[in-house]
């Protein structure tokens, strides 16, 4: 694949409109990313102190922040990557075309959010040609999750490796050297009170599940899915985001902090100027097209990441969430699996909405740092399943 074909790679994959516990084991439906792609990781560190002290939120942002900067970019260049959101930052395939204004982007990103809140983000890059050298696997579809919604689907250790590269102690960013270039994270929006889970759900789970054998991968990952599924219904039923529990927190405090991520600063006038929007948008959400939003933010929600690893939000019973555990518990104990789940009462959203049409994807989490705090315990559980080898 020369290289100007290669940047429409992810743009040109077709649309897979199967459950996702069949297409997992199609393995001719997946696709090799292009090699001379990058795989580009943002990371809030120490994120588990941060929602600690109760930062969860600004920690969402952030992460909120890195995927809206490398989409408009994208955007700009009338590019589509696969990205995936995870509670605390963010990883993208992106091809070598974007790289420099992302890496540029981000850099200005990283820097406001030191100055505003005092949280490192890291920022980092390998090479996709890199992990295949080393004998990594990177393959990649796509799931139709609602009309005109659709995600990517990633198996193989590539990213998982990435992470591990990026994230120890030798790596080194070369950033490229910048001047006068403006972080343009428009369409950006993080106004929505915690959500209380649907009618009759009393709790919202966050949920990470890593396979322990790669070459089982998808037959793993397609057990686990069958298992919510199972007990949890459809992914309709089982989002944690309903319109009837949507409600706006248009406090000037919550719109400030989303302008300091936005534009590295605090502006009172823009500041206000914002809240005005907001508050004219319960009115607008009382119109049909208001409505008709509302209900594609619903199906436009991102709720489920496959990366190599399952991330999902789920709102249910405790009882359901019981009869999953026994399930994941047992594949656990057959070394099959090893997963962190962790249980918050309330799903927090933020968002990136390029229009009010049907170009708007909103990011959600558990409250009080749900993927973070799943992923504290698969990270516990991994070290005593390697220490006992």
């Amino acid at each position: 694949m020369n290289s100007g074909a290669s940047k429409f790679f992810y743009a040109r994959l077709p649309v897979n409109h199967i459950p996702l516990g069949e297409l997992l084991t199609e393995n001719h439906l997946f696709f090799s990313v292009p090699a001379d792609w990058h795989v580009l990781i943002t990371d809030v560190k120490k994120s588990t102190e941060a929602v600690k002290k109760g930062l969860h939120e600004t920690v969402n942002l952030v992460a909120t922040g890195s995927i809206v900067a490398v989409l408009n970019i994208a955007h700009d260049k009338n590019l589509s990557v696969p990205y995936f959101f995870g509670g605390d930052g963010a990883t993208f395939i992106v091809p070598h075309f974007i790289l420099k204004d992302v890496l540029i982007a981000l850099s200005i990103h990283q820097k406001n959010t030191f100055k505003n809140f005092n949280l490192n983000l890291r920022v980092g890059h390998v090479p996709v040609t890199e992990l295949y050298q080393k004998g990594h696997l990177l393959s990649i579809c796509k799931l139709k999750a609602a009309e005109q919604y659709a995600i990517p689907i990633v198996l193989g250790n590539g990213l998982s490796i990435a992470e591990k590269i990026i994230k120890g102690e030798d790596y080194q960013l070369n950033t490229p050297v910048y001047q006068k270039q403006e972080l343009d994270l428009s369409g950006m929006q993080c106004r929505w009170d915690k959500i209380k889970p649907p009618q009759n759900y009393n709790e919202v789970v966050s949920l990470v599940v890593i396979a322990c054998d790669g070459n089982k991968q998808a037959k793993v990952f397609k057990k686990v899915i069958d298992f919510i599924d199972e007990i949890y219904g459809k992914p309709e039923t089982r989002t944690p985001i309903s319109v009837a529990k949507l409600k706006l927190k248009a406090t000037l405090k919550k719109i400030g902090e989303e302008m300091k991520v936005k534009i590295g600063g605090y502006r009172p006038l823009l500041v206000f100027k914002n809240w005005l929007t907001t508050m004219m948008g319960v009115l607008y959400f009382k119109t049909k097209p208001g409505k008709n939003y509302l209900t594609q933010l619903v199906d436009f929600s991102d709720t489920l990441v496959i990366d190599g690893k399952i991330n999902t939000v789920i709102s249910g019973t405790s009882i359901q969430r019981e009869l999953l555990e026994n399930a994941l518990n047992e594949l656990e104990i057959k070394n099959e699996i090893i997963y962190g789940l962790f249980v918050s009462k309330e799903s927090v959203m933020s968002c990136y909405v390029r229009n009010m049409g049907n170009n708007h994807v909103h990011f959600v989490d558990g409250s009080d740092g749900g993927y973070t705090k799943a992923a504290g315990v698969l990270k516990t559980k991994i070290t005593s399943f390697n220490a006992k080898d």
